[in-house]
């Protein structure tokens, strides 16, 4: 139970405790527009509208963007959230989908990831082969932040996740608390961060709930207790726990066990021929203007 561990552990229970409950109280300012989210969600494939199809594949994009750069976890799930956020209140053409969530990817990488790890703007463009310049970034960038309030380091679920992971560690008597891999949780979170319908729900219950389900799959019965605690403690109700625990077994059903229970944190290799290579270098000199996002265009209630 939370706040009956040992004596020893408890300077270190209480600080953890703590840095949740500053999350949760930061955290309803960073939500997604849910009156946005529906908009998107209904909206038809017709190439005019932002879908639901078009945002997850462009959330993989970025995903194996990540991977291929070697940004962290932390980067791609930030990337998603900042892009989640402003597809909420801004009528993104499919066109221009490409570039708000490389300059997303791009905002989450200066935020996070030290100066030396930052790769040019150009190289992020021309390794996603998207038909835009740095020009274009530069511009979106400063129409996100405007859109975003600035507000661009945001309490995310893999914040709570990693949080919640520790405090089970600290508190849970149990030895097989160990089994509990924090590399495959986080593999699980990504696999979610894929699916448009987790931008709805608040982060620390994705996390809750993509913890909980492990404890469940392991049969980790001696942890239960613990979950529950944190699940009383930070108010998280049994109807959203319930439901959103559901949805990511669902989603994570839809991922080959290998994928969800191994994941590989081998980069993406790409081998480019000289001749490629001549041919990438040059591409945005063949780029069309990207078309202008009207600033007004906003998600109506």
């Amino acid at each position: 139970m939370i706040g009956a561990e040992p004596q020893g552990a408890t300077s270190e229970v209480l600080h953890l405790v703590n840095q949740i409950k500053v999350l949760l109280e930061q955290e309803p300012k960073y939500q997604p527009k849910i009156s946005g989210l529906k908009i998107v969600e209904s909206a038809r494939d017709n190439g005019i509208h932002m879908t639901v199809q078009l945002r997850d594949l462009e959330v993989k994009e970025l995903l194996s963007l990540s991977q291929f750069f070697g940004f962290s976890t932390d980067v791609f799930v930030l990337a998603v959230h900042l892009l989640d956020r402003f597809l909420a209140l801004i009528k993104v053409q499919p066109r221009q989908l490409c570039c708000v969530g490389l300059t997303c990817c791009y905002l989450a990488v200066k935020v996070l990831e030290e100066e030396r790890n930052v790769p040019p703007a150009n190289d992020l463009i021309r390794i996603s082969q998207c038909r835009f310049t740095v020009s274009d970034m530069i511009r979106m960038e400063r129409i996100i932040l405007e859109k975003l309030l600035w507000r661009v380091k945001a309490p995310t679920a893999l914040n709570f996740l990693r949080l919640y992971h520790t405090l089970i560690l600290n508190c849970a008597a149990s030895e097989r608390k160990k089994i509990l891999n924090l590399e495959r949780l986080e593999a699980q979170l990504k696999a979610c961060s894929c699916h448009f319908a987790f931008s709805k729900t608040k982060p620390s219950i994705l996390a809750l709930s993509i913890l909980s389900l492990e404890v469940q799959a392991q049969k980790l019965h001696e942890i239960v207790e613990t979950v529950e605690s944190l699940q009383q403690n930070f108010k998280i109700s049994n109807r959203d726990l319930f439901h959103w625990r559901e949805r990511v077994a669902k989603c994570l059903a839809e991922y080959s066990s290998s994928k969800c229970s191994r994941p590989n944190n081998k980069k993406l290799m790409w081998i480019v021929s000289r001749s490629t290579s001549r041919h990438l270098q040059p591409s945005w000199q063949r780029i069309t203007p990207l078309p202008t996002i009207p600033e007004a265009a906003t998600c109506v209630e």
